[in-house]
């Protein structure tokens, strides 16, 4: 099978069909494009969200912690607990668990959740180190987005930029081949990035507002979060491709990597769908706290377009990300 996460139409086929009981309990349920499980506790709802570090090998502590939080602030839930799993091959150190140790407990204090458990094994089971976590968040109900207040006109916008989390991943796994043809300061700049990996904020600020969706951009980059945004809320979506905000360096190492990098994982932006009288105060209020947001599109009656300067085609469902296929020239 092909590296990456598996197709939605196969997940749904041989993974989704097989979960045969439901609890009345469960509001959320496992489902193509739903970030959470959410789940009925009375006066709150608690929201959980697994993911495991897979792709990359440099600053992995950070990512972990980073991904699944992001997931659980998409309902506009607070992340509160982390259960983090590291399974390690038999060469790695002492020194190599603790550095992942260290980036995730640095993280998890500037998020504010506590790392409350996990497992931590050396396998011959892996070749390389991977690591899981599973993060607890509380919501209450009545500032739970509502996916079926979904309208036509209503607005799709994304935070901050596309292709986040891939670029700084492969510019700190492909450095050599890549220092040479965009110079150091482009580098440092595209490793940095993953200074903006948390979403966090924007979910907890768009949750107080009142969005009807939100979905964090990750494997298959935008063009997949669009695609499953439509699956989740069952609407059509129209994209505007010049609408799209995406940096330069971005765009640079993606050329030079050839990759499309509206299909590179884009951990750090958030996909919001929002009536159109709460944009402005969407805006405003994730400007005050230093949080680019941009329209890129509408819901429609039906279809998932991609307008790139009026020329209309369809967005396919998302395959592989595109960073295992820059990852590959690491090999």
């Amino acid at each position: 099978m092909e590296i990456g996460k598996l197709p939605n139409d196969v997940l749904e086929k041989i993974v989704l069909s097989n979960i045969k009981n439901k609890r009345e309990e469960v509001l959320v349920r496992a489902a193509v494009g739903e970030d959470n499980a959410i789940i009925d506790f009375g006066n709150n709802l608690c929201v959980m969200s697994t993911d495991p570090i897979t792709g990359a090998t440099k600053d992995i502590g950070r990512l972990a912690v980073h991904i699944s939080c992001n997931d659980v602030s998409t309902s506009g839930a607070e992340p509160m607990a982390v259960l983090m799993t590291i399974l390690a091959p038999p060469n790695t150190t002492e020194k190599d668990i603790e550095n992942i140790m260290r980036e995730a407990g640095e993280v998890a204090k500037e998020i504010n959740v506590e790392i409350v458990g996990g497992h931590t094994e050396i396998t011959d089971a892996v070749n390389r180190i991977v690591i899981s976590t599973t993060v607890i968040g509380k919501q209450s109900k009545e500032k739970l987005p509502n996916s079926k207040e979904i309208k036509v006109g209503d607005k799709v916008l994304i935070t901050k930029y596309v292709g986040i989390e891939g670029t700084s991943i492969i510019a700190k796994e492909l450095e050599e081949q890549l220092i040479d043809k965009i110079g150091k300061n482009k580098l440092d700049v595209a490793q940095n990035m993953d200074s903006m990996l948390s979403v966090v904020k924007e979910g907890i600020i768009c949750g107080e507002i009142g969005v009807r969706y939100m979905h964090d951009i990750t494997e298959g980059g935008v063009f997949g979060a669009v695609w499953e945004a439509s699956k989740a809320t069952g609407k059509g979506i129209e994209v505007l491709e010049e609408s799209i905000p995406i940096k330069d360096v971005t765009r640079e190492i993606t050329d030079i990597i050839g990759i499309d990098p509206y299909r590179l994982i884009s951990s750090g932006s958030m996909l919001i769908i929002a009536e159109d009288e709460k944009v402005s105060t969407i805006n405003e209020e994730l400007n005050k706290v230093g949080i680019k947001v941009t329209a890129i599109g509408k819901i429609i009656e039906e279809g998932i377009i991609l307008n790139k300067n009026g020329e209309i085609s369809s967005i396919e469902p998302p395959e592989a990300d595109e960073l295992y296929k820059a990852l590959s020239l690491h090999k």
